[in-house]
């Protein structure tokens, strides 16, 4: 059983735009935090990491992302990174019955950024990376 990425949602208010994603998976929370969480987790479909500070006001750095803070940070649930740039990265975990979870996934940016399809294709990534098959 593998995951499913819902049609993503973009809004735009002036000059700011907002991903928004509801992915379902058929794994816990606590086997989908690492992937969200760690650096070996994001490298493995986001981003090589160039620094993580796990904790709120941890530093964070995220090759192609930009480095910042992290604003958010409830393990096993919520892990937010802002970059300096203002772009905000969240992921949000919830249970989805016994044994799955759903990742309520946002980025928020000014300008040109990453696209509904550029997302979509991560997310896919991350579906694989924490796959049965990984």
């Amino acid at each position: 059983m593998t995951g499913s990425i819902e049609q993503g949602i973009s809004q735009t208010h002036g000059n700011t735009h907002i991903l928004h994603f509801l992915v379902r998976l058929p794994w816990s929370m606590e086997a989908v935090w690492p992937a969200l969480s760690t650096p070996d987790g994001l490298a493995g479909w986001l981003a090589p990491v160039e620094v993580l500070e796990p904790r709120l006001g941890g530093a964070v750095g995220l090759r192609g992302l930009g480095s910042g803070r992290i604003t958010a940070w409830d393990v096993d649930r919520v892990a937010e990174y802002t970059m300096d740039d203002g772009a905000r990265v969240r992921f949000h975990l919830e249970r989805d019955g016994e044994s799955a979870s759903v990742l309520r996934f946002t980025h928020e940016f000014q300008g040109e950024g990453a696209s509904e399809r550029g997302w979509r294709t991560r997310l896919e990534q991350l579906v694989e990376r924490i796959g049965p098959d990984r």
